[in-house]
């Protein structure tokens, strides 16, 4: 198993985003650093926080991406089988974990990763 690597950079940003109660993207992150480091290292660090299952990604109705902490996973389960709810007024993408969708599929398909966006108005814009 390869061994983490703890940079400032790193920690930056995962601070970033478990103190966030929303998804965030790569430039809402970029934009919140301040200029600490560059965009190649922004992804590069999402990438690895991804990897180390320390945050998950989702992609919204619009197509862009965003970045959410992990909550309830552990080392030994990592699941985002949650909504994500993406406002379409203030443009905010929240997960709510309390709700866990449900499907079914036909035989011999196997499920990898489950990412369910509903679009709607938030609380705070309604």
């Amino acid at each position: 198993m390869k061994k983490s690597r703890n940079t400032i950079a790193k920690t930056k940003i995962l601070s970033i985003i478990t103190d966030s109660k929303t998804a965030l993207s790569h430039s809402e992150i970029h934009q919140l650093l301040d200029d600490f480091c560059d965009r190649v290292t922004i992804y590069r660090v999402l990438d690895r926080l991804i990897e180390e299952d320390l945050i998950h990604k989702i992609v919204t109705i619009d197509g862009v991406t965003k970045y959410a902490a992990c909550h309830d996973c552990s080392s030994v389960e990592h699941h985002h089988n949650h909504i994500h709810f993406s406002c379409e007024q203030c443009h905010t993408v929240t997960c709510i974990e309390d709700v866990e969708p449900s499907f079914k599929l036909p035989e011999k398909y196997k499920v990898h990763n489950v990412n369910f966006t509903l679009s709607g108005v938030c609380p705070k814009c309604s």
